[in-house]
């Protein structure tokens, strides 16, 4: 079975589905557009307007291979329902009658559980969406449906319906979805599985400038070929293919509705160009709980920018930070100041830091323009050569993410086939408690040591979970492997100070020749409330190997 996917994000690339489809044969095309901070912008979205609340990109999208896939055979899975997949679902009906098309169309339901939130014990928040998993979409599949809408389900549910309806896999064959399950999660996220955002892009035989999207032919027993079509840019490697499985997880055992992945057991090694076997993938049942995505409305948030240029840029910091808290006072004031500057510039730029300055409160108005207009006061009675970046705003909101749980039975998951029918999706009859993570460090490398950067000998890949970050970290060889070992939390915490005083748990991949670390509240209460110069964790991994360490002196360059 040959799926792909053709879409990563709520605005990937607009034409990769048509790229997926004119580029070979594809039995389905899978389209990921749901993040953690997508389901607050589509919350938004709804409160203005109730009839929304899906990603209106892949209409568009669409409309320009809708013709193309059903003249193929290509059946079409996508999450771009959002919090309507109902509406999206009707949307796409429109669309092909529009066309001159017939189309059969199921969706996947169930998952917002906002107007029973209270009842469930989740308070009164804007969205709340449960992680279905895989059996609705491949009952649409089964059905008859050649497009398959959903809500919220788990990335990889993308990828594990279209496969038990293709095998006729049920909840017992634990390692055929735990399979599934991982060629998901390699496909999810499109083009950094194929050399996106690849820690040695400079490597990639086109220097990462446009890498083609991925697919997978996955077999009866749930391993699977990782693959793109002939072509296209980037690659499929061991290397793109270890760094996609380390992104956004945490410990080995991978929680699902369906399924707990245990992506210790994962096996990988090259079968061919730019192609990579996935095998050996173990399963075992899945816990008694589905995941809920909140999303609370926190309240509003406003920023403004300094330029601080020259001498005295701490003095003239503290100047600004003073003049501010006297002006709206100091609660929810944040100051980060980025000390770009360097001494003796040949050029302005260069010898300018950048303080940014954030309000949170509870206040529109104080947050707005009451805040924003209070930094352009500054201007002519501040520090010498003040420069902002932009003119005063008013406030925008901003959501807080939490990640809760409820049992599956709390849960109505149901398969709107083709013609109507509504099917009643049953959880899993038998359910086991996750196992306990074990984090294991070894001792530290003996022999002697050159200075180097991290990043010499070791990629990285980092993303967020909520409040949360991991950084995954792989080696490159097998004696690489045998020092990273011996990288603990303390030396982590060591090279990025700012996860000094957080909990850092850390989990080692001996297949991958990896290790991953989780960093608990970096992000604070999620990307949409983050003030981070990094909301989302994304460059974690790349600042870790900007880091000058001691590096075995054997195995460098």
């Amino acid at each position: 079975m040959r799926i792909g996917n053709a879409s990563g994000f709520y605005g990937d690339r607009a034409s990769a589905w048509l790229e997926m489809l004119d580029g070979g044969r594809l039995d389905v095309l899978t389209g990921d557009y749901l993040a953690e901070l997508t389901m607050l912008i589509l919350g938004r979205d709804r409160m203005k307007d109730p009839a929304t609340g899906y990603a209106k990109t892949f209409l568009r999208q669409l409309e320009g291979v809708l013709g193309t896939a059903l003249e193929r055979g290509t059946k079409l899975v996508t999450n771009a329902g959002g919090l309507n997949p109902a509406g999206l679902a009707e949307a796409v009906e429109r669309l092909a009658e529009r066309l001159g098309l017939h189309v059969r169309v199921g969706y996947v339901t169930g998952d917002d559980v906002t107007e029973r939130a209270a009842a469930l014990g989740l308070g009164t928040p804007l969205t709340a969406n449960a992680y279905l998993g895989a059996f609705g979409i491949a009952e649409c599949l089964t059905e008859g449906a050649d497009i398959v809408v959903t809500g919220r389900v788990t990335d990889a549910s993308l990828v594990v319906g279209p496969a038990v309806a293709h095998f006729g896999w049920t909840r017992d064959d634990l390692d055929a979805l735990a399979g599934a399950t991982v060629a998901g999660h390699i496909l999810e996220c499109g083009a950094q599985a194929t050399g996106g955002n690849f820690a040695f892009f400079t490597e990639l035989p086109d220097g990462g400038r446009r890498p083609g999207f991925p697919l997978a032919e996955l077999r009866a027993d749930g391993s699977a070929v990782i693959t793109k079509h002939p072509g296209t840019g980037g690659a499929v490697t061991v290397e793109t293919v270890t760094a996609q499985l380390l992104y956004e997880i945490g410990a080995p055992a991978y929680l699902g509705p369906d399924v707990v992945t245990h992506f210790d057991t994962i096996e990988l090694r090259a079968d061919g160009p730019d192609r990579v076997l996935v095998q050996g993938v173990r399963g075992s049942l899945p816990p008694p709980t589905l995941k809920v995505g909140v999303n609370t409305l926190g309240g509003f948030r406003n920023s403004m920018t300094f330029v601080l240029c020259g001498l005295q840029i701490e003095q003239k910091a503290a100047l600004v930070r003073d003049q501010l808290e006297a002006a709206v006072g100091g609660d929810g004031l944040e100051f980060v100041l980025a000390r770009t500057d360097r001494p003796d510039a040949e050029d302005e730029q260069a010898a300018s830091a950048l303080l940014a300055v954030h309000l949170k409160s509870q206040d529109p108005k104080r947050a707005g323009r009451t805040f924003s207009q209070a930094a352009v006061e500054l201007a002519l009675s501040s520090y010498p050569g003040l420069t902002l970046t932009g003119p005063p705003g008013d406030a925008t909101p901003f959501g807080v993410f939490s990640a809760r749980f409820v049992p599956h039975e709390a849960v109505e998951h149901v398969a709107v086939l083709p013609d109507g029918t509504r099917r009643p999706i049953t959880p899993p009859a038998k359910t086991a408690d996750p196992p306990p993570a074990k984090s294991p460090e070894t001792g530290s490398y003996r022999g002697p040591t050159t200075r180097a950067p991290f990043g010499t000998l070791f990629g990285a890949r980092s993303g967020d979970k909520g409040g949360d970050a991991n950084v995954g970290v792989w080696a490159r060889d097998d004696a690489g492997y045998a020092w990273l070992r011996g990288f603990g939390t303390d030396e982590f915490k060591a090279l990025l100070p700012e996860t000094r005083d957080l909990t850092v748990e850390r989990f080692e991949l001996p297949n991958l020749r990896a290790v991953n670390f989780v960093v608990h509240g970096i992000l604070g209460e999620g990307v949409a409330a983050s003030t981070r110069f990094d909301p989302q964790g994304k460059a974690l991994g790349e600042w870790l190997r900007s880091r000058v360490v001691d590096l075995p002196s054997e195995l460098l360059p």
